[in-house]
């Protein structure tokens, strides 16, 4: 098992952008965002637009990737997390194996600061977040325009 972590300073190429963007698209299912989100949220991370950066967990097993985690600072502390864990995608075959479990410890490991995140109730998800000491502290409104 293999992690790589992309950020501003070791940065992701335009290849392995694509190949972790469609793995995300492919492997959140019905938790996904289009595709030009995801691809947005990697650019953020490592600054590949005007941001403040985050990370890009990749972790694989014999040269395919297994599970992958987007996280993007904030900017911020105290009354909002540092970080916001934007996408978490395991594959499809690979699930309740230990590597979504495996992937948020080294990716909570490697950030500095809280971390916040959104998950659908209905997420399976949404029980190792749990696990892993994450907590439903306030309810999310939202004004869309």
């Amino acid at each position: 098992m293999k992690t790589t972590t992309y950020d501003a300073l070791n940065k992701i190429t335009a290849l392995e952008r694509e190949r972790v963007a469609n793995f995300i698209f492919t492997h959140l299912e019905k938790y996904g965002d289009p595709i030009t989100a995801i691809k947005k949220a990697i650019d953020y991370a490592v600054k590949d637009r005007p941001s403040l950066g985050g990370y890009v967990f990749v972790m694989e097993e014999e040269e395919k990737i297994v599970g992958v985690v987007v996280i993007n600072k904030t900017g911020m502390d105290e009354y909002i997390p540092e970080n916001i864990l934007v996408y978490i995608a395991t594959h499809k075959d690979h699930r309740r194996k230990g590597f979504g479990k495996k992937l948020m410890e080294y990716a909570i490991s490697n950030c500095e600061g809280s971390i916040a995140l959104h998950c659908e109730k209905d997420n399976p998800a949404k029980m190792l977040y749990e696990k892993l000491g994450f907590t439903n502290k306030y309810l999310e409104m939202r004004l869309e325009k």
